[in-house]
């Protein structure tokens, strides 16, 4: 990549300046800090000035420091490395190192793409992530999607290294240091948001899978080595069997190959989850119980969770609008039965009990263990009368609302833009970013659809994002934000499918 940079030194330097115009006008017109965002600042800040990881609690008057599990503490660990440099509650410093780590998210985005596709998928890659807004927007909010997106480009891009390395210099020679560095990245990932364990799996899955089709002859996922002009990777059915001095050059047994896949695998797993073994030892010693993440809901251990209302919810939800009207209110608001859509009240007799039950809840704007069990009730009814509709057309829309939607949530955008009823210039910006989002998805799977696509480590990346995405669709809240994650793999492929078929005498990737 390096030398990449050097030959194109100015369309770099042009681009990264675009790029970090961009970022600064979301930073000066809409920097986000949300209450999460004072949640990890308030744990960054009792971390750092006494020593303990926890919430401040008033209790008959005096204030106490409570230890909590509730979040991870990658995110707070950033913070508190921030305020320790720039001082407590300097939310613009770690805005500004946040967009500058977004602009290393670009150039490792445009290496996986030098890596699976071309040198000229890399340039139009770092083109596409530089000047992405979605990206560029959450590097001003002080929330862990940046770091998470960093992290998560980066382990692709060290998984692709390493299984370059593989392929090209013997079963695993040299490709130690790089599958470590990619368990390491994952352990971010996961330190950040639980769900960058999915980026283990992910992983994972492949290099089992890998392994038996890749033992004779790399086929599937890896095939496109063997037609990809550009490229000196070869299958090794092609390739010399020894090297130079009579070394082996790649195993050529199955037993071999698998051995260097299941030792990559091994890596990378105790790579990944070592570093969750501090915080699971002191939330032991200290909680005094077994958590290697964090709560599902975030929740404190004495805190009742909902999970009854949280059910119900998810036997309607699809979309992110029913998430700001109804399911943030719970508790402490009151629910608007008005903004329910009308899958949520199908007939007379489940109408009359769900608001039945809402207007129960609305009088105290607090959910009790009785008013849980009653949503509950609601929802056991709806699923035994819709199973197909809630184990599996509900996902699906939810996951399809995620992928779809315009990904204004960080902008003074009112959720229901297309009613047009406050700022039509907003409602039209929010259209614009919807169209855009859609033109980053399509040319994606335009790339997949394309015949002849070149793109070494395939199966790696989308099975990352059908993972990810199935795991979303189990959710009761969709929240666009949450395929962010994802969006290195949309570029790569859509640089993919920009790029065309690869052009003779390209330096190989």
């Amino acid at each position: 990549m390096r030398r990449l940079i050097r030959e194109h030194r100015s369309f770099f330097l042009g681009t990264t300046l675009a790029a970090l115009a961009l970022r600064l006008i979301f930073f000066v017109h809409f920097p986000a800090v949300t209450d999460d965002s004072r949640i990890y600042a308030e744990l960054a800040t009792n971390w750092l000035q006494h020593g303990v990881y926890g919430q401040t609690q008033v209790t008959e008057g005096a204030k106490q420091i409570v230890p909590t599990d509730a979040r991870l503490p990658g995110y707070p660990a950033f913070l508190a490395a921030i305020f320790r440099l720039f001082g407590a509650g300097n939310y613009k410093a770690a805005l500004l190192m946040q967009i500058l780590l977004d602009l290393g998210t670009c150039l490792i985005v445009a290496d996986l793409a030098r890596r699976a596709v071309s040198e000229r998928a890399a340039r139009i890659a770092f083109v596409l992530a530089t000047l992405c807004p979605f990206l560029a927007n959450y590097a001003s909010a002080a929330l862990t999607e940046t770091l998470e997106i960093f992290f998560t480009a980066l382990a692709l891009d060290g998984a692709a290294a390493a299984l370059n390395r593989m392929h090209t210099a013997g079963a695993g020679k040299g490709a130690g240091m790089l599958w470590a560095a990619t368990g390491t990245a994952i352990a971010a990932c996961i330190l950040l948001r639980p769900d960058g364990g999915i980026l283990l799996a992910a992983i994972a899955f492949y290099l089992a899978v890998a392994a038996p089709e890749g033992a004779s002859g790399f086929e599937g996922p890896t095939a496109s080595l063997k037609r990809c002009p550009d490229t000196k990777l070869e299958s090794p059915r092609l390739r010399p069997d020894t090297k130079p001095g009579g070394a082996k050059a790649m195993p050529h047994t199955r037993h071999e190959f698998f051995g260097s896949r299941l030792a990559a695998g091994i890596i990378v797993v105790v790579f990944a989850l070592t570093p969750l073994a501090p915080w699971t030892i002191r939330n032991f010693r200290t909680l005094h119980r077994f958590q290697p993440l964090a709560p599902r809901y975030a929740n404190e251990t004495d805190e009742l969770v909902p999970r009854g209302f949280n059910r119900w919810v998810k036997t309607w939800m699809v979309d992110y609008v029913s998430v700001e009207e109804i399911y943030w209110n719970v508790p402490g608001d009151k629910i608007d039965p008005q903004k329910l859509p009308s899958r949520a009240l199908e007939n007379p007799a489940a109408r009359d009990a769900t608001l039945a039950v809402i207007a129960d809840y609305n009088d105290a704007s607090d959910i009790t263990p009785e008013l849980d069990g009653r949503f509950n009730q609601l929802a056991a009814d709806r699923i035994r009368a819709h199973p197909v509709r809630y184990y599996f057309a509900l996902p699906l829309l939810r996951i399809a609302d995620m992928w779809l939607r315009p990904r204004t949530e960080l902008l003074p955008i009112d959720a229901r833009w297309w009613e047009l009823n406050d700022d039509a210039k907003r409602s039209v910006v929010a259209v614009g970013f919807g169209l855009l989002n859609l033109a980053y998805v399509a040319a994606a799977l335009l790339a997949l659809a394309r015949r002849r696509s070149v793109i070494r480590w395939a199966g790696l990346l989308i099975g990352f994002v059908l993972l990810r995405s199935a795991f979303l669709g189990t959710l009761e809240n969709p929240e666009p934000r949450y395929v962010l994650e994802c969006y290195p793999v949309v570029i790569v492929l859509a640089s993919s499918w920009l790029a065309g078929r690869d052009r003779q005498g390209e330096k190989p990737a």
